[in-house]
């Protein structure tokens, strides 16, 4: 762990926002580089100006291909643009309404020239479609997520609001990248001054139309009415405009501690690695709020985009995301009486099974998916899904009467359960999980990363389950050798083992040289320590099983 974890770094070791914005511009990709290449994921493309991974190139080419691809899925209605405060999503933005508007194409961005949370871009979506069957609108969100400031993200969301499947990620980025190879011949541009004052760009207040409807799927009267004491921190993300809202609409006791936005994120504390990352389930970089955590009943936090939410309680301080997960749908499912009686609940393969155990408990219907919060959408629009979340602090669920709220996580909104459940409980949630383990099982979960090259990670990938020749895990018999999610069969990428007491998962990176193991146990510490080790051997030797195939066949 880094010296400077948990606290703020010397401005000498900011990012030099002249620089980044001078490198989005200047540096021009080099598509026969993998790495400078366009990579569409679910969660979009991610990069650095600096390493030319996330340059007006790739933005050019990646808005124009959203172009192509609408128009091959007959997807004619707006597009809903938004961004958050990274320091290269302004410039995104402009580079992406040129080429938007250039195609015809209406987007419509904040009203107040503000930032926009990936929740609100998703509600937006699916409130304009509801009712419709043509003329549907989809959206993009400029965001890296959490992802330190010298990064910058683009992502696109179809017209369920969600994030893109594989075959549409797939398709964008095999046409952006015919873009980039073709040095953008074909990338249509408007100049962005005749754009902005073009009918291809309105406003859209996003910001009255998520807080005017958030009674829909909370219960914020009971919040005002116990004068629940609320801390929330923003992290000098999207969301920061939106809480000063909810607040005086709601009438709630909450205090945000810090309005600032600044694209150097100077105000956060450093995470373990001693790089600044907005992440609100870190205990370093979440170390100034936990410092509060007697100032109020309930905190929270929220990452730039607001899709992610870190809890903070007064009497443990950072809750982990599995065990906040637990206590949210512990209470929903008991309090939400008009949801449908089937709804289910929807984890990944990597999420607690303190979920497995809590689902069969309520009785309720589990789905195990692989990672990423694409696989929740379809059970979320029909109501399949009461509940969807994700052990990196993601999740959503269904409106008070059983609709639809969101197809993305909105960390808005759990933040926000979190005080209604205070509220209702009348104790501190902390207290609610301990129920849930008192009658479940205790259980002793981790994630760690270990380096990977990407051949390395490559071949983790298309390990199968008759690759793997274990029959005891941490002393116990192996009930199951999996590589798919259960039920539905789409791959982990990955490996995962589960004996009655314990499990472990492996899988690649999506954006840094590691694979990362998840490990859980029911039995101690200790046994979690025997399970990772042995993980880590089993994982290692596997890799190594296959990369020397690969030189065999070679």
């Amino acid at each position: 762990m880094d010296k400077s974890a948990g606290k703020r770094l010397d401005p000498s070791r900011l990012v030099d926002l002249e620089r980044l914005v001078h490198s989005y511009y200047a540096l021009t990709p080099e598509p026969d580089q993998p790495d400078q290449r366009v990579i569409f994921g679910t969660s979009g493309h991610r990069g650095s100006a600096f390493k030319g991974s996330f340059n007006e190139g790739h933005i050019l080419a990646i808005a124009q291909a959203i172009c192509v691809h609408r128009k091959r899925r007959g997807v004619d209605g707006p597009l809903f643009l938004g961004l958050d405060t990274h320091a290269l999503s302004a410039p995104a933005l402009r580079t992406a309404i040129e080429v938007f508007a250039a195609n015809q194409i209406t987007s419509l961005v904040d009203n107040r020239d503000g930032y926009t949370p990936t929740p609100a871009i998703s509600h937006a979506i699916l409130g304009y479609n509801r009712g419709r069957s043509h003329g549907l609108a989809d959206g993009v969100v400029i965001t890296p997520s959490h992802n330190p400031p010298e990064d910058g993200g683009f992502k696109y969301n179809p017209p369920h609001g969600g994030p893109a499947d594989a075959e549409t990620a797939g398709a964008i980025q095999e046409i952006a990248n015919e873009f980039l190879v073709g040095r953008l011949r074909g990338v249509r541009r408007m100049p962005y001054e005749r754009a902005r004052t073009s009918p291809f760009v309105r406003g859209h207040d996003y910001t009255t139309a998520y807080v005017a409807d958030l009674h829909h799927v909370l219960d914020l009267g009971a919040v005002s009415s116990a004068g629940v004491r609320i801390g929330v921190d923003p992290m000098g993300g999207a969301s920061v405009g939106y809480w000063p809202a909810i607040i005086q609409r709601y009438r709630l006791a909450a205090t945000v501690v810090n309005v600032d936005v600044d694209p150097t994120f100077g105000f956060m504390p450093a995470d373990w690695d001693g790089r600044i990352r907005m992440d609100c389930s870190s205990p370093y970089a979440m170390a100034r709020l936990i410092a509060l955590r007697g100032d109020f009943d309930v905190a929270w936090a929220n990452d730039p985009d607001a899709d992610r939410h870190g809890i903070v309680t007064r009497s443990q301080g950072l809750m982990n995301p599995n065990h906040y997960l637990a206590a949210a749908i512990s209470y929903l499912f008991a309090d939400r009486r008009r949801w449908p009686l089937d709804c289910g609940i929807g984890k990944t393969m990597v999420t607690s099974s303190l979920l497995d155990r809590l689902a069969a408990k309520l009785g309720r219907p589990l789905i195990e998916t692989p990672v990423g919060f694409r696989w929740f959408v379809d059970g979320l629009l029909t109501g399949g899904l009461g509940f969807a979340g994700e052990e990196s602090a993601g999740a959503s669920f269904l409106r008070r009467d059983g609709s639809v709220w969101t197809t993305e996580k909105d960390g808005m909104m759990l933040g926000l359960l979190a005080a209604e459940i205070t509220a209702k409980a009348g104790r501190d949630l902390d207290a609610v999980y301990q129920d849930i383990v008192c009658a479940l099982g205790t259980p002793y979960y981790e994630r760690m990363d270990a380096p990977a090259s990407t051949e390395k990670q490559e071949l983790l990938k298309r390990i199968a389950s008759d690759d793997v020749d274990i029959r005891e895990l941490a002393g116990e018999a192996v009930l199951a050798v999996e590589t798919a999610a259960p039920g539905s069969g789409h791959p982990l990428g990955g490996i995962r083992v589960r004996t009655q007491n314990g499990w472990f998962a492996a899988r690649p990176s999506g954006t840094e040289a590691i694979y990362k193991i998840y490990a859980e146990s029911f039995v101690s510490l200790d046994h979690l320590q025997r399970i990772k080790t042995e993980a880590r051997a089993l994982v290692d030797a596997l890799i190594d099983q296959k990369e020397d195939g690969a030189d065999e066949s070679r």
